[in-house]
């Protein structure tokens, strides 16, 4: 047999893969199946959490094509947009972090890195590496449809998209707030930032306080309604600050240093005309716009520089943060003339909420990190819940909201400023990202309200999305969704077709290339200055125009698209719900046909590294093709599938990647000795017609999993519980019986047909060995001749009476000279189907089931033990579900004669003699013990 190489066998069969071609898919053979996955930005090496991504959608693919669909699995290169610019330059300045990281995490070839100066070599040598690693982890892959998004065909693809938004009036100019990189000059999106990914845009109202001379001092704050109950300013006392002129409003600001520089961005026309220190200004005294009351500015050291404008307004009643500062300050002996103003109602809450946080969390001061989650509390349960106190309007927070901001920007008592929901930001160029107001600016307005409606009837009527909780975020992501910068002034990419000064952004340009693969090895063959838009809508629009290509290849397109489209499922991140996958959504609504709008999505969690968050900037990752040398493919695959759910967090821990390569050892010797055991006979036994119908629901489970995405679970099944099954099958029988060969064979069989998506080389191997065609093999589908639950049933009871017995043992420290076994007599069975039958007619009351059973006579006979029993019954079965319930009302076990099968077994397993009795005929029972026979568990006795 030997030791299993997997480098030799990998290496066989994927050249055989890719000689054949038996991955290139075309129309016409078989029900279709479509799935793709979020095309790889090929910019840094692969690493694990990249195998797991890519590996799923293979499964899948490969459980579908096995079930007899024709199955489309492409891959492309997402390569637009300034990352990898950004990375090129960073290596030709001489930057020895990105040095670092491409040199030693990357292992990127020193003669190599010299030529990442341009950023196309970085392209090219990226996505050439990607589709070796790729192929090495066996991804079932339509290759003749690879593209990158620089392509010029793509990018006429890309333009006739945005003529089609730019008909139906969905693309403008504009002026929105957008994240901004000011060393690239340019907006960024999230796979332009190295961190900060996750950040989106705030709108917070500056409040215009002012001092005594006219100075305005501006805080930021989501809370304007909170304005009445302000008892105080916060500064940093030895924060930096600025005094600044605002040119345009005649005034004069004090704000932070840092915040004097983001305004700028945002169109605020201001001049620095000195630096002072926040202790210059502790004590002195500042008028409320909404009321006109005077409050003193205290010193607070959790106030952020960089957050807002570096001044915070304290309304210690509702903001946890507040309360606690002042409270220090009580417990110092300062400012206890300062109490909370409370100005909102909420029920559940006392008449200073943020006490009642703080309490009951026993936060102790304010550099508590648990002030945070009190403070979000806070803030949620008044926004949804909270009223304003009659004295300030008596209405809803988010009507006093509105209320309050109107009056104070009507009047110049406020203004806007954006700010990052989370901090740091930084583009990959290393430069921290600021929010910039941009005008003249491309925008797709995704806050267009017949657009948003358009997407939300998609996502309630037509998109699967697993797990299915996904829908409620897909529909908030749309409400809260606003207008999309989709244009830059640098970057690879495809011009603006109308303005090709501006270059389309890569999330903009990647909404509908699902759309793309149906017809991109048609294209890529084409001269691209003869592809127009005409081209385009023939094929995606069904519409007769007029091109310069040849009518036929035309028509082969769009019977390409029409066959494939709309696909069947996309999977991708699940922290991308919130652009990308929204956006494709978005879209397909505007420009594709109803019939050709996605039919599901799937999303990923995310990947660890020994508990660890995976980050490559941070060099936490182990790369794909450093894995796949040292464990091989298919130990990784194994690995990944196995480990969480797809929508789950997975943690790679190098000692399980290592005990999953030990399983798949184990499964190739196991597999192996069956296949040169030969064919056998079927000549069949109880045990051999348990492990068979066994089978069937490890196949139906399997199938079932795998149809859900479930492929932690199928694996559990397929594997692990097809092995435990056979070792106990093991345990039972003689397996040099020709029957209990046939069966093993049989198992054999499917088994390896079960694993063939999770680890294709291994099972291709074995089932040539086994003398099948192994790329066309089917995948295993329940058999009914081998369906019959009392083989269940019976080794269930066999099973069960062996681990009670064991845990006796356990207990006692016994070496037993004999075991007698009672089985619950014919009286107590029927009382259990009558429990089981009642329970499946829905509720069990124990006067119902007493007055039932005591009308049959042979229970009656037992009166006194009738209680007891049933009232135990009832417990034992009132969570069983539905499954479990037929199956233990599908068959009347003689449970004497299952035990008294089992005998000679049971004395191998315990090297003692086993007498075996019906409880009701106990020829020997000097302890009693037949009387605590009850259903599918015996009595057991031990000398």
């Amino acid at each position: 047999m030997g030791r299993y190489d997997f480098k030799a066998v990998e290496g066989k069969w994927q050249k055989i893969w890719e000689d054949e071609g038996i991955y290139e898919a075309n129309p016409g053979e078989g029900e279709k199946f479509y799935l793709n996955v979020a095309y790889p930005y090929p910019s840094g090496a692969m690493h694990v959490g990249h195998g797991r991504t890519y590996t799923v959608p293979d499964v899948i693919a490969r459980f579908k094509r096995m079930r007899g669909y024709n199955v489309l699995f492409p891959m492309g290169f997402h390569v637009t947009g300034t990352p990898v610019i950004g990375v090129s330059n960073r290596i030709a300045r001489g930057d020895q972090e990105a040095i670092r990281l491409y040199r030693d995490v990357y292992k990127v070839p020193k003669e190599v890195m010299e030529r990442f100066t341009d950023p196309h070599e970085i392209v090219r040598y990226f996505s050439n590496d990607y589709t070796e690693i790729m192929r090495s982890m066996g991804l079932s892959i339509d290759w003749r449809r690879r593209f990158t998004t620089v392509d010029p065909q793509y990018s006429k693809f890309i333009a006739w998209q945005f003529n089609q938004l730019r008909k139906k009036g969905l693309v403008a100019k504009g002026e929105h707030p957008v994240k901004f990189c000011p060393n690239c000059d340019n907006p960024v999106g999230d796979h332009d930032l190295l961190e900060g990914e996750k950040a989106t845009i705030n709108e917070f109202t500056l409040i215009k306080f002012r001092l005594a001379d006219g100075t305005v001092v501006p805080t930021a704050t989501l809370r304007p309604e909170t304005l009445y109950g302000v008892t105080n300013l916060w500064m940093k006392p030895d924060g930096d600050y600025v005094i600044a002129e605002l040119k345009d409003k005649n005034e004069r600001w004090l704000l932070s240093r840092e915040a004097a520089e983001k305004l700028r961005y945002q169109d605020f026309d201001l001049e620095i005309d000195s630096f002072v220190k926040g202790s210059r200004f502790i004590d002195r005294v500042a008028k409320n716009p909404l009321n006109d009351e005077m409050v003193n500015i205290l010193p607070a050291t959790f106030v952020e520089m960089d957050m807002g404008t570096g001044i915070v307004m304290s309304v210690p009643a509702h903001a946890p943060f507040d309360y606690i500062a002042l409270r220090d300050l009580h417990r110092c002996g300062k400012y206890r003339n300062i109490r909370p103003i409370p100005v909102i109602k909420l029920e559940g809450y006392g008449r200073i909420p943020a006490a009642d946080v703080i309490d009951r969390m026993e936060i102790r001061d304010q550099h508590d990190e648990r002030l945070e989650d009190a403070t979000e509390e806070l803030y949620t349960a008044e926004f949804n819940r909270g009223v304003m106190l009659q004295e300030f309007g008596g209405d809803s927070v988010g009507e006093a909201r509105k209320r309050v901001r109107s009056e104070l920007l009507g009047r110049g008592d406020a203004a806007v400023m954006y700010e990052f929901s989370e901090r740091p930001v930084i583009c990959r160029c290393n430069t921290p990202a600021v929010i910039k107001l941009l005008k003249d600016q491309w925008f797709l307005r995704y806050s267009d309200p017949e657009w948003k409606d358009a997407v939300k009837s998609c996502i309630r009527e037509i998109t699967r999305f697993i797990p299915p909780e996904l829908e409620s975020e897909f529909l908030r992501t749309v409400d809260w969704l606003n207008d999309w910068a989709c244009t830059r002034r640098v970057g690879l990419g495809t011009p603006l077709p109308w303005d090709p000064a501006w270059i389309i952004e890569p999330l903009s340009d990647s909404t509908i290339y699902m759309a793309y693969y149906t017809i991109a090895h048609y294209l890529k063959e084409l001269d691209p200055d003869l592809i127009d838009d005409g081209v385009f809508d023939t094929i995606f629009l069904q519409k007769d125009s007029q091109s310069s290509l040849d009518p036929e290849i035309i028509s082969r397109m769009r019977e390409e698209f029409l066959y494939w489209y709309p696909y069947d499922y996309r999977l991708s991140a699940k922290d991308l719900i919130s652009n990308h996958l929204t956006f494709q959504l978005f879209h397909h609504a505007s420009i594709f046909r109803r019939e050709h709008i996605p039919r599901g999505i799937v999303v990923f969690g995310i990947g660890l590294l020994e508990g660890e968050k995976m980050s490559s900037s941070k060099g936490n990752v182990i790369l794909l093709k450093d894995a796949i040398e040292r464990f091989g493919a298919d130990t990784i695959r194994f690995f990944l599938m196995g480990s969480a759910e797809p929508w789950q967090d997975f943690d790679w821990r190098d000692e399980q990647v290592t005990a999953s390569k030990r399983h798949l050892e184990r499964f190739w010797n196991t597999v192996n000795e069956i296949i040169e055991m030969g064919e056998g006979e079927k000549d069949l036994e109880a045990i051999d017609y348990w492990l068979l119908n066994r089978l069937q629901d490890r196949i139906r489970m399997t199938i079932n999993a795998l149809e859900g995405f479930l492929t932690r679970s199928a694996l559990q099944q397929a594997f692990f519980g097809i092995e435990s099954d056979l070792r106990w099958y093991r345990r039972r029988t003689e397996t040099t019986r020709p029957g209990a060969i046939w069966t093993m064979r049989y198992l054999a069989d499917c088994w390896v047909r079960l694993l063939a998506p999770f680890i294709p080389h291994m099972t291709s191997e074995l089932l040539a060995r086994m003398g099948k065609d192994a790329t066309h093999v089917l995948y295993p589908e329940v058999d009914e001749e081998f369906i019959n639950p009392r083989f269940e049933l019976e080794e269930r009871l066999i099973e069960a009476t062996y681990n009670d017995i064991n845990e006796i043992l356990r207990v006692t420290k016994i070496t037993p000279r004999r075991i007698i076994l009672y089985a619950a007599p014919e009286w107590k069975q029927e009382v259990k189907k009558v429990i089981l039958t009642k329970r499946r007619q829905g509720r069990v009351e124990m006067s119902d089931v007493m007055r039932e059973v005591m009308e049959n006579p042979e229970i009656r006979r037992h009166a006194k033990e009738v209680p007891r029993l049933v009232k135990r019954l009832i417990e034992d079965f009132r969570g069983i579900d539905k499954d479990e319930l037929d199956l233990l009302l599908s068959a009347d076990l003689n449970e004497y004669k299952v035990l008294e099968s089992a005998k000679e077994f049971f004395e191998q397993e315990f090297g003692a003699k086993v007498l075996i009795f019906d409880a009701l005929d106990a020829a020997y029972d000097p302890a009693g013990k037949s009387a605590l026979a009850y259903p599918m568990k015996p009595a057991i006795f031990v000398e």
